[in-house]
């Protein structure tokens, strides 16, 4: 198989759910970060896999993900600041290996804030396979084709991941208390321990949901978050800029 320019066709669901099948370079400009997945996630007793759904602040919309893997890369990605849509299984890529026809369904489409568009595959290293390898190559190509990034990602560092999983607690909106906010500004308007800074703005029933949610925006930075766990002794500080 010629891999340098294959002829990639994308299937997808449109906005009224019916399946449509397009030559990728006539779909470049679709708004895929709004999709619905091309194929249920289902649940069934004794599967090695996990399946379910995660609410993203990024949208306010759940998206779904088929291994704990997948849903710590989505954690992430609702994380990042530049992440304005994501949407998984969004289309099947279909290609010719010179002897039969292929498919492929990427993990996630993402849409970053300068409007550009990445397709994400996620698999350990360890457990990628040379069909797996083949497919990857194949939609990287086909990224590439359509002016899209490509990212296969796997196991995120765990120190990283623990603190955001953490401050996902207080992803959403109603974690933000209105009358913490400014108090919690004029606390951390230095770098301060982050217990010394929510108490100096007031209880912390109030203070640190508020706290938490701000760090999640990324409007308070807290010093070494993919290098030691967050406590009572992280300096933090108002950020430069907040993500939303």
């Amino acid at each position: 198989m010629n891999l340098a320019e294959p002829y990639v066709e994308l299937s997808y669901l449109d906005a009224v759910r019916e399946r449509r099948r397009r030559p990728l370079l006539d779909c470049v400009t679709a708004q895929f970060e709004d999709v619905a997945a091309v194929r249920p996630f289902r649940w069934a007793r004794g599967e090695r896999h996990f399946s379910g759904w995660y609410w993203a602040a990024t949208t306010g919309q759940h998206v779904g993900f088929e291994s704990w893997l997948e849903r710590d890369r989505l954690l992430l990605m609702d994380f990042d600041p530049e992440v304005t849509g994501i949407a998984s299984q969004p289309f099947w890529l279909h290609w010719h290996d010179g002897k039969r026809e292929r498919r492929h369904a990427p993990d996630y489409f993402i849409r970053r804030t300068d409007g550009s568009a990445v397709v994400v595959d996620v698999r350990a290293d360890e457990r990628i396979e040379p069909k797996d390898a083949e497919a990857f190559e194949v939609t990287r190509l086909a990224c590439g084709q359509a002016g899209w990034g490509f990212e296969r990602v796997g196991v995120p560092d765990a120190v990283l991941l623990a603190n955001v999983r953490w401050l996902s607690r207080y992803r959403h909106p109603r974690c933000l208390h209105g009358p913490a906010v400014n108090r919690l500004r004029a606390a951390l308007s230095a770098p301060v321990p982050l217990m010394t800074g929510a108490d100096a703005a007031g209880d912390r029933i109030e203070t640190l949901p508020t706290l938490f949610h701000l760090l999640w925006l990324q409007e308070v930075a807290a010093e070494g978050l993919a290098v030691e766990l967050l406590g009572p002794s992280t300096i933090v500080r108002l950020a430069d800029g907040g993500r939303r």
